[in-house]
């Protein structure tokens, strides 16, 4: 097979048909099913459960394995990353992390909430959601490899939208296979079959990826114990670059901040609105909330396509300051709302800004990236910085979910961050300094 050329439409293409197929994982297992599984697994008004030696309040149990699992990433990430450039086999780490996700996923079929399995369940979880971000750091360190400067926004942009349908085209599938039963049990049987078809189409789809994307630069040599820790070697050697390119360094200060708020808000949403809505009764919650992410993600295309076309004409760091004060806007809307109509409102403008903001954030750092082939470095040092923020953010989250007992609360908290990542981005320079 002969490799493509950077630029080529295929090449493009193929590095954008990997979010369909990841896409699934965000959708199903963080936003939607699992969510719901989880919290049906829980008969009390009280949700208790015992788990390390401690007795936790649900919500704020998955929120610390969450933020946990998110700090292995952030450590393991560049010693992972280091090995993949030395060697120059960044495809295989993307596969391997692929198929830890895909497995993980399937795993959680047996998900059990009771003292003897709560912890191989929870392992499950681990799997799935270390596999998927593993991967992304691989994933989008490949985007100034296959796309020239000019064609990253929107290259990144047709990205989110195909991991956005992708993703909506399997829930609907698993909406149905749930929808359609007619007993409690039968539905929670229906999701746990759900976690498996999202296993094997990120396993399945990424194939085509796999088969097309470039391997790396070879450099000819081999893993020695030498090189383990090269990662953090080239981490340091980042920084160091950052200190000498004053408007990368400052996107990563604003980026840290908002994108602490952002990716805690997506990865709490569901739970926040299973507990805090007053829905009618369990089948309204099942197919509301169901309904409120296939809507967030129907309009994050939407929202993925505009914020791409307002970043050609306003930039983009005036594009990310006006989605990151919508953010502020939503949490403070969040805090009130109470009724399934408000919920859905919500979800529409949530969907809004998160396509746009996502995209945006991750071709504005490619952008801006010095002249370099070492590109995996330069994004590992983004995930690693993204990572931390979301285990620094979790944790905030859910301490003040365990101690007040209301994600209200901890939800309002998060204005903090976004006004921080506001006030961040004005002090972006316009050009490289």
């Amino acid at each position: 097979m002969s490799e493509l050329k950077k630029g080529s439409r295929k090449l493009l293409n193929a590095w954008a048909f990997y979010d369909w197929a990841n896409s699934v994982y965000p959708l199903t297992i963080t936003s939607s099913i699992f969510p719901i599984f989880y919290s049906a697994l829980f008969a009390s008004e009280i949700k208790r459960v015992e788990a390390f030696g401690n007795e936790f309040k649900s919500t704020a149990l998955i929120t610390f394995v969450t933020a946990f699992t998110f700090l292995v990433v952030a450590v393991m990430s560049p010693i992972l990353s280091g090995i993949a450039d030395y060697v120059g086999n960044k495809k295989n780490f993307l596969k391997f992390f692929c198929y830890v996700g895909s497995a993980g996923c399937i795993g959680l079929y047996w998900f059990d909430i009771s003292p003897e399995r709560i912890h191989i369940s929870l392992l499950f979880y681990f799997m799935g959601l270390i596999g998927y971000w593993g991967s992304l750091v691989y994933y989008n360190s490949y985007l100034p490899d296959i796309a020239f400067p000019e064609q990253q926004d929107s290259i990144s942009a047709k990205g989110f939208s195909m991991g956005y349908l992708g993703s909506v085209l399997l829930l609907i599938i698993n909406l149905v296979m749930v929808m359609t039963q007619d007993t409690g049990e039968a539905k929670m049987q229906m999701m746990r079959y759900s976690f498996i078809t999202v296993g094997l189409w990120w396993v399945i789809f990424s194939q085509y990826s796999f088969y097309w994307l470039p391997k790396g630069v070879s450099s000819g040599h081999k893993v020695t114990r030498a090189i383990v820790f090269n990662g953090f070697k080239e981490l340091r050697n980042v920084w160091k670059s950052l200190l000498q390119n004053l408007r990368l360094k400052r996107y990563l200060y604003a980026f840290f901040v908002f994108s602490m708020a952002v990716q805690t808000i997506m990865l709490v949403a569901v739970y926040f609105g299973e507990e805090e809505i007053a829905w009618g009764g369990d089948s309204e919650k099942t197919s509301g909330l169901i309904v409120s992410i296939l809507v967030i993600q129907l309009v994050a295309i939407l929202g993925a396509f505009l914020t791409s076309r307002a970043s050609e004409r306003f930039g983009n760091i005036k594009t990310l300051i006006f989605i990151n004060f919508m953010w502020v806007m939503l949490c403070v809307y969040a805090y009130f709302m109470q009724t399934p109509l408000q919920f859905y409102i919500a979800a529409g403008f949530v969907g809004l800004v998160m396509g746009g903001v996502q995209s945006l954030a991750r071709s504005t750092y490619s952008k801006f990236l010095p002249d370099t082939e070492d590109t995996t470095s330069y994004f590992s040092f983004f995930d690693v910085a993204e990572k931390i923020g979301i285990v620094i953010g979790m944790v905030i989250y859910g301490i003040i979910d365990q101690i007040t007992g209301s994600m209200r609360n901890a939800i309002l908290f998060l204005v903090v961050f976004f006004l921080m990542g506001i006030v961040l981005l004005f002090r972006v320079p316009k050009t490289s300094v």
